[in-house]
């Protein structure tokens, strides 16, 4: 009889693997959940490019008596690096290593998604609130010294963006290479060294030659000529090799960024 209700009893059925998720679906989950985190600090983010934008701009010409057109363009066409390097480089990592302190970088790590899309969903967004502050600068700049600009629209939104993108990806790897503590430190010195000793906001020219040699392959100068070109387009011209440089640094965090989301700990 035992044998009987064993052959009359049905084998049980194996469990369905769950359905997989759409990369898409998993890209534009991960930009809600960062934007949500980052979203409370978006206000804050914009009033800061806004100040940024007009201390640089007014304020550097205040330390420049009777500043001139030349000196007031070459001014207010690199404060739009200035800043699109102080979000990349200062507010992309200290929100990496917030969440790295809370456990919130962990736990994104073991969701059942591609990794690499962690750092899209960071890069789109900060990509996103980097942008708008080339437009502030420019209206800025506009409103101070009231000269004209010539826009080469090409250039400048794709410098605009591989710059953005480049800042956020150096930064994000910053904060994932080192401890939080030494993250923040190391964010502090790269603001200074930006605004005071690159030729973003003057020119290379008043620079130790070798000083300017090593400008030639940090990511700082090309980026403020790139963005120059695209500003200024009929007294300033586009070099290839800036735009090698800025790429080769945008390889180069994207990598590091990538890699440490993928390696098990």
């Amino acid at each position: 009889m035992s044998e009987q209700t064993a052959l009359a009893t049905p084998a049980p059925r194996p469990a369905e693997p769950p359905p997989r998720t759409s990369t898409w679906l998993s890209y534009g989950t991960l930009l809600r959940w960062t934007m949500a985190q980052i979203g409370a600090m978006l206000p804050f983010v914009i009033v800061v490019q806004a100040l940024l934008a007009a201390s640089i701009i007014i304020g550097f010409g205040f330390i420049i008596p009777d500043i001139d057109t030349s000196s007031a363009q070459f001014l207010s066409t690199g404060a739009p690096t200035v800043l699109l390097m102080v979000i990349g480089l200062v507010m992309v990592p200290h929100g990496v290593a917030q969440a790295r302190t809370t456990g919130a970088f962990t736990y994104l790590r073991t969701l059942p998604v591609p990794r690499p899309l962690l750092l899209l969903a960071e890069l789109t967004i900060w990509l996103a609130v980097c942008l708008p502050s080339v437009a502030v600068a420019v209206l800025v700049a506009q409103l101070r010294y009231g000269f004209g600009y010539s826009f080469n629209w090409p250039v400048l939104l794709t410098a605009s963006i591989l710059i953005a993108v480049t800042a956020a990806a150096v930064g994000y790897a910053i904060a994932v290479m080192l401890p939080p503590l030494i993250t923040q430190l190391v964010t502090q010195i790269l603001v200074f060294f930006v605004m005071l000793f690159s030729p973003v906001t003057f020119p290379a020219s008043q620079l130790p030659a070798w000083f300017q040699t090593v400008h030639d392959v940090l990511p700082f100068r090309p980026a403020a000529d790139l963005l120059r070109a695209g500003l200024l387009a009929d007294t300033y011209t586009t070099s290839w090799q800036d735009f090698l440089v800025i790429l080769a640094w945008c390889a180069l965090g994207v990598t590091v960024g990538i890699r440490a989301l993928v390696r098990r700990d």
